[in-house]
């Protein structure tokens, strides 16, 4: 399997699920909404960061490209995941949401996805390497 599309695929299932329990959160108790869409961005933030780390101080080969191409997946399927969990589980939300799901939502998880990606694999470029020499 390639490696770009479990993390493409993972990153935009998390992505996905943290929308859909935001608005989960937001309908059920408005007071509490704009908190937990700030820490559940956050988690998504921080399992790039750790991801892209991760995969640069193990030096995997081709890591940059990786990374845009597991963007490129996660954007979609975060849109599916958030259109089909909204329609199930919080507000019956149409098929009329899946047009700007698949566009401007999947747009911004890309792009997520790659900035904290791309962050972390500066990051993990910087600690020194599992053998104990530095890059």
């Amino acid at each position: 399997m390639r490696r770009w599309l479990p993390r493409g695929l993972w990153m935009g299932l998390l992505h996905g699920g943290v929308q859909v329990g935001t608005d989960a959160v937001a309908v059920h108790s408005p007071g509490a909404g704009s908190p937990i869409r700030y820490i559940a961005l956050g988690l998504v933030v921080v399992a790039g960061l750790l991801w892209g780390a991760l995969d640069a101080w193990r030096g995997l080969d081709g890591r940059g490209m990786v990374w845009f191409f597991a963007a490129l997946v996660a954007g979609p399927v975060a849109g599916l995941v958030g259109v089909l969990g909204k329609s199930a589980l919080v507000d019956q939300t149409g098929v009329e949401a899946l047009g700007a799901a698949l566009t401007g939502g999947a747009a911004f998880t890309a792009l997520l996805v790659l900035a904290t990606a791309a962050i972390g694999l500066g990051l993990g470029n910087a600690l020194p390497q599992p053998g104990g020499s530095a890059r």
